[in-house]
């Protein structure tokens, strides 16, 4: 039976989507899942939530609880990663928002996103370096962002077979499905670009085009008013893309330049998002706490999350299709080559197999590559520890240009670099 690792394990939302997803496969029943992180009262917590819910659902399931990461990751099978490193909205979204970058998320693209890779992507390179040395045989499963800038780092400094994971895919399906009336196992789509920019090239339901219908469905002020951005897109470029209205603002330049822009599309949601994210990791981590200590039987329920899936489909056979984010090798031919792409996957007892899309439509690449950009800069200032890389990644980001200045830009990235004081001394 398999040994799975989860490096990041006091992510509470995720790191029990993993465990339900697990004991819900009765050929993972005899598996060891190893937690681990460097919070020891949230890694305490989840591994007892973990005994309970193998014991209440009946699996032979082994459950490791450990704050050191070679020991977790040692003989490995499958890694995941789910971590944070000094992530900061001070540092990430009010320093750039004083300047007029305003950014919605932050966490992958943007001023935000360049110095969360810059932080995060050398701890990652740090765990791969531990998996070729005591778990040579695994594959990691990556759900840390910025997913497109640390898998890049990641395929270009090691050598460990790496899935960048999303569920960006999923949750649009199930967003279109809704916006046509359609029910959801009904609807599937061929989705092929980069992490939160990639298309719904073709969008079908019961193998019948369904673009007319959801076109159709946009000229609905309710249905509009509820995916502003996205349908705008798709309206000027043609194709449904597939990360949410909040964070696709973000991507390019069209959205939040200006006050009547983020009026106009409804994006004035910063505080907003931040007070709810935070609240919803509370009422998930208070929700923890009453079922690992309560005698009420926990059930395990399937998530739509891709991790359990490629697990499932390696060790039974039984092969499945997912989306994924791999190195460029002739997948897409009109993007960067060795860039990060997310395309179709198909997964089966001999591993991941990415499938080749040719050519995605010209505007759509066009669009795709402005990102592609920051991400190729990003990738270089880590792996070579080059400070003047990092600031052109941020120089060359569609929304922060089209904002600021490169003498304001400047201003902007010294103070964020500033206020890291020690975390990027690597960097010169």
């Amino acid at each position: 039976m398999p040994k799975i690792s989860l490096i990041g394990a006091g992510s509470v939302v995720f790191a029990r989507r993993l465990l339900q997803d697990i004991m819900c496969v009765p050929e993972l029943s005899d598996s060891t899942v190893s937690l681990m992180d460097t919070d020891p009262e949230r890694l305490e917590l989840m591994g007892k939530f973990a005994r309970k819910l193998a014991i209440d659902t009946g699996t032979n399931m082994t459950i490791e609880v450990t704050g050191d990461r070679r020991e977790a990751l040692a003989g490995s099978n499958y890694v995941l990663t789910t971590i944070r490193v000094g992530d900061s909205f001070e540092r990430d979204i009010a320093i750039p928002l004083k300047y007029g970058v305003d950014q919605s998320v932050g966490d992958t693209v943007g001023p935000g996103g360049v110095f969360k890779a810059l932080r995060t992507a050398p701890v990652l390179l740090d765990i791969c370096d531990d998996i070729e040395d005591v778990a040579p045989d695994a594959t990691l499963l990556n759900y840390t962002n910025p997913m497109a800038i640390a898998c890049w780092a990641i395929a270009d400094a090691t050598d460990v077979p790496t899935l960048g994971l999303c569920h960006s895919v999923q949750h649009t399906t199930a967003d279109l499905a809704d916006y046509i009336g359609a029910p959801r196992d009904s609807v599937t789509g061929w989705v092929a670009g980069i992490n939160h920019l990639a298309w719904f090239l073709r969008f079908e339901q019961d193998g019948v085009d369904a673009y007319p219908r959801l076109f159709e469905a946009m000229e609905n002020p309710e249905i509009y008013s509820r995916d502003t951005v996205r349908f705008e897109v798709m309206r000027q470029f043609g194709y449904f893309v597939t990360e949410s209205t909040r964070h696709m603002s973000e991507y390019t330049p069209y959205f939040r330049t200006n006050e009547d822009l983020i009026d106009e599309f409804n994006l004035d949601q910063i505080r907003q998002d931040l007070q709810r994210r935070t609240a919803r990791v509370d009422d998930h981590y208070t929700q923890l706490l009453e079922d690992a200590n309560s005698d009420k039987r926990l059930i395990a329920e399937r998530s739509e999350e891709y991790a359990c899936r490629i697990i499932e489909a390696m060790e039974t056979g039984r092969p499945t299709v997912i989306n994924a984010n791999v190195p460029n090798t002739g997948l897409i031919d009109n993007l960067l080559d060795q860039s990060c792409v997310e395309v179709p996957v198909l997964i089966d007892k001999l591993g991941f197999h990415p499938m080749a899309v040719g050519e995605i439509p010209g505007q759509l690449a066009a669009l795709s590559r402005s990102n592609q950009a920051v991400q190729q800069m990003a990738t270089q200032a880590i792996l070579d520890g080059d400070r003047e890389a990092a600031f052109h990644a941020i120089a060359l980001d569609p929304l922060t240009s089209a904002v600021l200045s490169l003498s304001e830009i400047r201003e902007m990235f010294d103070e964020m670099w500033t206020a890291h004081g020690t975390e990027l001394a690597a960097y010169t």
